[in-house]
Parts: C-alpha cells; structure tokens; sequence
C-alpha cells in the first residue's frame, strides 16, 4: 500500500519560524536575496508562502513588494532536489496570482546558483542586466578634486525621508529602496555620510564592514547636481575614513549599463573583479 503525502501552501505564519530558520541554515537549495532585511522577517508580509508536506516544511518562497512597485524574490529555499521543481512551480503559481493584479508591478531576481536560475529560465524570467563587482585594494587614497562647497557628515536616522527622496530619482525603478529598507541599511552600516550644501542633502553613502575592508553598498547625488564632484568627494571621504580603520580593501558593485557610477569608480582606483552576476525580470 502506497501512503499519498499531502501537501498544501499557506502564507507563513511566526510558528513557522524555527522550521523556516532550520531550512535556511541546513539547506543546500537556498536563494536569498541580496537584502538588508533578514529573510524571516518578511514573514506577515504577502506573499511569504510555504509548501508543505504532512504537517512538515519543504518549502518556502518570499516576494513581497518593497516598494510597493517593485517584487524581488527574497527567498525560495527547497528541502531536496528530487521535488525542486514542483516546489518552485506549485510556490511560484501561487504567488504570482496574489502580485499579479498591478499591471504596473516590476517582478525581479538576482540569482547566485545556477539551479535557480534553470527555474527562473522556466518561468518567463529573463536576463535583463549584469551587476558588475570592482574592489579597491591598492591602498592609495585618490586625490581631490574641486566640487561646490559641500560639507560631509555622518548620517541621522533624522536624514532618511530626504534620503529616500534623493534614492528615488537617482536610481532606476527597479532599484529604489523604500524608507523602511534604508533605515535597514543605515541601522546595518559601518560608516554611513551625507553632503550637504547650505543644509540640503545632495548625496549620501551607506557601507557595511567585512573582513579585511568594506563594502560601499549605495551611493547616490541627487540629479540636480550630479556632474559636479559632489559623488567623488563622498567616494574619497569613505575611503580615507575606511583606511584609517586599516580596511585593506573595499568592494562595490553596480549595473553592467550604469557606465557614470563605474567610471566614478574607476577614477577613484577601483578595478573590475571579473564577477558578474545576472539580473532577471519576469516577462510574461
């Protein structure tokens, strides 16, 4: 006699969280995302759903909008490979009928291993870009440069509505960080610096330690006074104060096609690693 397994899906709930926490940490088939937000704590936030299976967790996907007008998929972690496509399948179906219904919505993922991006090749995703990784190791702190008479300055829980603002029109839609996320990252950051000119934000940085340096994880200048060294000036500021730290290098990584952000880069002495990784969008 053959035992049927019963599986159902269901938004995730707190009690799911030590199962959730259990297949993350032990699983070898975990997507998560590049996120300043740790994964169980887009739990209550739809969609977060679970696969599972007599009572028993196999699977989990997370793709809650954040902004509102843009999906990443946060998280899709599987308990073995035999049923990885199901998984996915039976997840993904489900919710993409919960996002589906704003027309306008930009459905997106950056997949590191190569079994995620076979499923996402199966479901109407598509390369879209390549997010470039530059490093700088070699120590030497790059020379001023004239720009308006800015002033640098740690940043404020207090500055992060004007931040917000600056994030939204420096960057493309599907970059945007919503408010909630910047203050994730300025809670998370190492060394965290704003320009202002005449008390008015025109830019600002937010890096995260690792061992042996850095990591510059955004930086942006409001488009109104973009070519005027106020993105390099913050650049070189961060680099002093890294060194000074004794950071031995610091990395970066932007968009294949945003060619101003890797020649500011490259002019401050970064240098391309050669890492890549791929940016995919839905495409129905």
């Amino acid at each position: 006699m053959v035992t049927k397994l019963k599986h159902s899906i269901r938004q995730a709930n707190s009690s799911d969280q030590k199962q959730l926490a259990n297949l993350i940490h032990f699983g070898t088939l975990v997507h998560r995302h590049l996120d300043w937000r740790p994964p169980l704590e887009w739990i209550g936030h739809d969609p977060f759903l679970v696969l599972e299976e007599d009572n028993r967790l196999v699977a989990a996907l997370a793709c809650p909008p954040d902004p509102p007008s843009v999906v990443w998929i946060r998280l899709f972690v599987a308990y073995d490979e035999k049923n990885l496509a199901v998984s996915w399948s039976q997840l993904w179906s489900q919710a993409l009928e919960m996002i589906s219904p704003d027309p306008d919505l930009q459905v997106a993922a950056i997949p590191l291993q190569n079994w995620f991006q076979r499923l996402l090749n199966a479901s109407q995703f598509q390369t879209t870009t390549d997010v470039v990784m530059l490093i700088w190791d070699n120590g030497k702190i790059p020379p001023e440069q004239s720009s308006p008479e800015i002033s640098i300055r740690p940043m404020t829980i207090d500055d992060l509505s004007q931040i917000e603002v600056i994030d939204k029109i420096a960057f493309g839609s599907l970059w945007h960080n919503s408010q909630t996320s910047l203050e994730y990252a300025f809670k998370q950051a190492a060394i965290a610096t704003i320009a202002d000119i005449d008390g008015v934000i025109v830019g600002y940085q937010i890096s995260t330690s690792m061992q042996m340096g850095g990591h510059l994880a955004r930086l942006a200048t409001h488009p109104q006074y973009q070519r005027q060294g106020i993105g390099y000036a913050i650049l070189r500021d961060l680099l002093v104060q890294f060194k000074q730290r004794g950071a031995m290098r610091i990395t970066v990584n932007t968009q294949e096609e945003n060619l101003a952000s890797i020649a500011l880069y490259e002019n401050a002495g970064f240098t391309r690693t050669g890492e890549t990784y791929p940016v995919y969008q839905y495409q129905p």
